[in-house]
């Protein structure tokens, strides 16, 4: 197989393969390796020094100080914007064996488990992102300054003005065989989503990371930069990654099983959230209360209901979404936790308990506290001691990543708490 692989390759004139993974942020990893060493890279693994990749906690020295990326052969997809390069996604290995540590390796147990009862999960990912670039003074503006619309969203003449940004990110897409149903300006300015139809959860974050890919070389081309930062500007809505979810029993829906899948979701949600919003600027987006923004489409509210959008989970006919989620997160991750919960509602026979159809953004906390809806954490403190708490999630992401998840992101708020923003300086300098 490897051999008719790497002459197609070299029909379509690839010479190098982009062998890609994931740390535990989510972002992209990788090296170039010669087309001719493909054999290696299916068998063995592109090779990496462990220590260097944020996530892994591997030592320095000995057997287990070597990070290989092993080729998953039905991922090879030639790039359009580099020529002669094609990706292919790496699964982690360390001293031989899959790598409990590397987020896809994390992913696929997930889906082991929910392989044993019968079930299989589709997912469709909905990222939001931002165009920007730097003023003369150095700080971040959307990338298109006419885009100054009090109310943005589906904004007719700022999107033109992208038009050749969002078409060179359609055609890469549809190259690499992803369907592509829509794109938008969202409801920020500088912000746009793309959304791409369901397809097996594995293949789903694989193409999330090609989307990252694209979107950030197409953008830098242009003399702009992708950002997936959650919520780049105080007084304008942040960015989710919306996940819609359906479980299956080979080629049938599982509708059955979706209650009790969404009653673990409301269940973790506070451990789900250190996953999901793993970022201190992410709690800037999951806002209890009145947002600056003046707009917010973030859940703040442990809650479901029907075609909901202010609550955590809206259901929808043999399937939900989960708006918990945001850019920054990592795919794997994201999904991997979301089915230990699911599993565990369904092997625990949860109840998600009545839906709500109110508009949570629109009631008070006093009348939300009434109906028995708690809310998210909000900070990234809160989330990480929920993570701590929860024994289903913790497992799920295994005691090396759950160890050095909880060690760098209470570090990130401990930065957080301690730095001195300049909003303090202008409150606080000249104020006693």
């Amino acid at each position: 197989m490897s051999r008719e692989l790497a002459e197609r390759l070299r029909a379509q004139g690839v010479h190098s393969l982009l062998v890609q993974f994931a740390d535990l942020h989510g972002a992209a990893k990788g090296k170039l390796v010669p087309v001719e060493h493909l054999d290696a890279v299916l068998e063995t693994g592109a090779g990496f020094a462990g220590p260097s990749i944020w996530g892994t906690g591997l030592p320095r020295t000995g057997p287990r100080a070597e990070y290989f990326a092993r080729g998953d052969a039905a991922t090879v997809q030639p790039l359009p914007w580099w020529p002669g390069v094609a990706r292919i996604v790496g699964d982690g290995f360390v001293d031989g064996r899959p790598f409990d540590a590397c987020p896809r390796q994390v992913l696929r147990r997930a889906l082991a488990r929910l392989a044993s009862h019968g079930l299989t999960m589709q997912t469709g990912i909905e990222p939001e992102f931002f165009l920007l670039r730097r003023d003369a003074d150095g700080r971040w503006r959307p990338a298109d300054d006419a885009d100054r619309l009090d109310k943005p969203s589906y904004d007719l003449k700022s999107l033109p003005r992208q038009a050749g940004f969002l078409r060179a990110l359609h055609e890469a897409l549809a190259a690499a065989g992803l369907d592509v149903l829509q794109l938008d300006h969202e409801d920020a300015h500088g912000q746009y989503e793309v959304n791409f139809a369901h397809d097996d959860a594995l293949a789903s974050c694989d193409h999330l990371m090609y989307f990252k890919l694209a979107a950030h070389a197409l953008a830098e081309a242009r003399g702009m930069v992708f950002s997936m930062m959650p919520k780049p500007f105080a007084d304008q809505p942040g960015s989710g990654m919306h996940v819609h979810v359906s479980l299956w029993r080979d080629t049938r829906a599982a509708d059955d099983m979706l209650p009790h899948f969404i009653a673990g979701v409301l269940a973790h949600a506070g451990a789900l959230a250190a996953v999901a919003a793993p970022t201190v600027n992410s709690y800037k987006r999951l806002t209890v209360g009145k947002s600056l923004s003046g707009t917010t489409w973030a859940p703040a509210y442990v809650a479901h209901g029907p075609n909901n959008r202010t609550a955590l989970v809206r259901t929808l006919p043999s399937r939900f979404e989960w708006r918990l989620p945001d850019a920054s997160a990592n795919p794997y991750l994201a999904t991997a936790t979301l089915v230990a919960a699911g599993l565990d509602g369904i092997e625990r026979r949860l109840d998600p308990g009545p839906g709500t159809d109110d508009d949570l953004f629109a009631l008070t906390p006093a009348a939300i506290q009434e109906l028995g809806i708690g809310p998210l954490p909000q900070n990234l403190a809160a989330a990480c001691d929920a993570l701590e708490a929860d024994d289903v999630v913790l497992e799920a992401l295994g005691p090396t990543l759950a160890s050095e998840f909880l060690r760098l992101k209470r570090d990130e708020a401990l930065q957080h708490a301690r730095h001195v923003s300049a909003w303090e300086l202008e409150r606080y300098a000249a104020a006693f």
